[in-house]
């Protein structure tokens, strides 16, 4: 199954649509709630069923439905490349058009180029170098007229990043990898670095903040979330114990070893402090994972990407401009 999956519907854009096609039938038709209400669900098994009580809202993909250019907010900055992602375009497009949106309001040009694809990521992590070349290859030419790549799932940036590693004994391919790599960055880096606008609303919630594996360890992105999440005024935040210990997802982890897995989750879920009302973090896996973990505990709180409360604080700011 794991294999079906990887390279029939990762790789494969049109059957990436397709099966959030299918979900969007799947919610809106009104088959999920019958099938809640029937307990037909429970012929799934129990981690499958889990995941199915928290899929998100799933709307149509960024890609292809919004312009390969996305002009900046006044006077542009600068133009930059952004990777859209499969599991992050197809469950979380809404967390796609906050970036750009919030990469926009900054003074950025999106690029989002049609021919860009699968990170690569699963396949290499499954030992399927040759197909994750194939797709490394697919993403490096789609992004070559951009000199910054930036991504908002810790799992893709990771892989992105480690393309030169891939290529490492391909003498011709080598150099564009390198290249290539060193124009990766991920968006909450991007933006710390590069003196975000600093938001004027307040957004007056308790948040707490999730270090993904990918973002922390692979990548080395620590504070600059939470600086981040610092700066929007009415955000206090809550530190949460053992931040950077994995939640479970692992890629496909909590799909191929659920029985692990879930003691990861429980874990990270016991650490969660009882006072918070939002759970932040940089990754579609976890952000999966976590909202699990946070349905099967019977906790409120709302697993949320970094961007997104950056987006909602400048949203809030221009409404109360026009008022």
């Amino acid at each position: 199954m794991s294999k079906t999956v990887l390279n029939g519907i990762f790789p494969n854009k049109k059957r990436m649509d397709m099966l959030g096609g299918l979900l969007r039938f799947y919610q809106k038709s009104g088959m999920q709630t019958v099938a809640r209400k029937t307990g037909v669900l429970n012929i799934m098994p129990s981690h499958l069923k889990d995941m199915e009580a928290i899929l998100p809202k799933v709307e149509k993909p960024v890609l292809g439905r919004y312009p390969e250019a996305v002009p900046a907010e006044g006077e542009t900055k600068k133009k930059v490349g952004m990777l859209a992602g499969c599991v992050m375009d197809v469950m979380f497009s809404d967390v796609n058009e906050a970036t750009v949106r919030v990469l926009n309001h900054n003074g950025y040009e999106v690029g989002l180029p049609k021919q860009q694809g699968c990170c690569g990521a699963l396949h290499i992590h499954a030992g399927d170098r040759e197909t994750g070349k194939a797709l490394a290859k697919q993403n490096i030419e789609a992004f070559k007229d951009y000199d910054k790549v930036l991504v908002n799932a810790a799992g893709c940036g990771c892989a992105l990043r480690e393309y030169d590693e891939l290529f490492r004994n391909d003498p011709e391919m080598l150099p564009l990898a390198e290249e290539f790599s060193e124009k990766v960055e991920d968006v909450s880096k991007f933006l710390y670095d590069n003196n975000f606008k600093r938001p004027k609303a307040e957004i007056n919630t308790k948040v707490t903040y999730h270090d993904a594996c990918h973002l922390a360890h692979g990548q080395g992105v620590r504070e600059e979330p939470r600086e981040i999440l610092k700066e929007i005024p009415g955000v206090e935040m809550v530190d949460l114990p053992d931040a950077d210990r994995c939640c479970g997802s692992a890629g496909i982890y909590n799909l191929t070893h659920p029985e692990m897995a879930g003691k990861l989750l429980d874990r990270k879920i016991d650490d969660v402090p009882e006072n918070v009302e939002m759970i932040s973090m940089g990754n579609p896996g976890c952000m999966l994972q976590i909202a699990m973990g946070v349905e099967k505990h019977g906790r409120s709180e709302k697993v949320v990407h970094t961007v997104q409360l950056l987006d909602w604080a400048y949203e809030k700011e221009k409404q109360q401009l026009k008022s």
